[in-house]
């Protein structure tokens, strides 16, 4: 074994005690924070978000820190993909070794889903990578589709609000109806409301237009003149300024409970929604000034 050898294997040894280390500092400061830290699970998004493909995209250059679940190692690994068991040591420090020797290792293979990657096979590549610094990687890469836009920002409690998103778009094919409408929720139970009030209003359209009125006819024609109009006096007013972890949807089901207190405490006929709108913005800054 020459000198240059030896170096390397204490340093590839030394380089995954570090890792190690790091690994158990983040998962205290995970338990901190009461935020989880592991890897997205590949057959829990699948589920939930109800994907599809994947389809072959060839050999990418993919940035690493898109890298963010896994197919079947998620709990070896936390998000940053520093390995959290010591059985990975071996098969860790030769992936290392080999990036101190030069040895050029085949592409990972990955799952994308939207802006995401998941690890099928590669992920102590995939970890020596990220540890190394190392911004980008070399993988095959398998894309599937999705109804919802995935950022590496996503948390996993993320995941129930955004299975509700794909059922809503789902049943409404609102995506085919109004391909320009991206409606995003922090509400739980958000999406459920926004059925309701849908079914609610083709019920009303019935009546008015004597007619029977498809569901696409219904979800037109409340994205055209019930959620859109109280969207665009939001964005005029600047309030989700004011509310920087709530959505432009979120305002809209608080406007729309706005509305209907109104109607029942006062016993005046319901707003139309641009009004109520601009009712509830004018209750919130009269609110705001009575604080300062």
């Amino acid at each position: 074994m020459t000198d240059d050898n030896q170096i390397f294997i204490e340093r590839v040894r030394a380089d995954f005690s570090r890792a190690r280390f790091k690994a158990f500092v983040n998962s205290i400061w995970s338990l901190i924070q009461g935020q989880p830290n592991q890897l997205l699970s590949y057959d829990e998004i699948k589920e939930k978000l109800r994907i599809g493909g994947p389809i072959y995209r060839g050999v990418q250059t993919v940035p690493v820190k898109q890298i963010i679940g896994s197919l079947n190692r998620y709990h070896q690994f936390d998000r940053a993909f520093l390995p959290t068991q010591g059985e990975t040591a071996a098969r860790w420090q030769r992936v290392n070794l080999a990036f101190y020797s030069d040895v050029s290792l085949p592409p990972v293979v990955l799952y994308k889903v939207g802006d995401i990657y998941f690890v099928v096979d590669g992920h102590h590549r995939v970890s020596v990578a990220r540890e190394q610094g190392q911004i980008f990687i070399e993988a095959e890469v398998r894309e599937c589709a999705t109804k919802v836009h995935i950022t590496p920002n996503i948390l996993i409690e993320d995941l129930e609000i955004l299975s509700e998103k794909v059922d809503f778009i789902e049943r409404t094919t609102i995506d085919q109806v109004r391909p320009e409408a991206n409606i995003k929720l922090n509400i739980p139970d958000g999406f459920h409301r926004m059925l309701e009030h849908i079914a609610v209003h083709k019920y009303f359209m019935g009546i008015e237009q004597k007619r029977d009125i498809s569901d696409e006819e219904a979800v037109a024609d409340w994205y055209d003149h019930v959620y859109l109009p109280i969207a665009e006096v939001i964005r005029q007013s600047s309030i989700l300024e004011d509310f920087p972890n709530q959505t432009e949807g979120d305002l809209y089901l608080w406007v729309l409970d706005h509305q209907h207190y109104l109607h029942e405490t006062n016993g005046l006929a319901l707003m139309p929604p641009e009004d109520a709108a601009r009712d509830y913005i004018k209750s919130q800054k009269d609110v705001d000034e009575e604080l300062e």
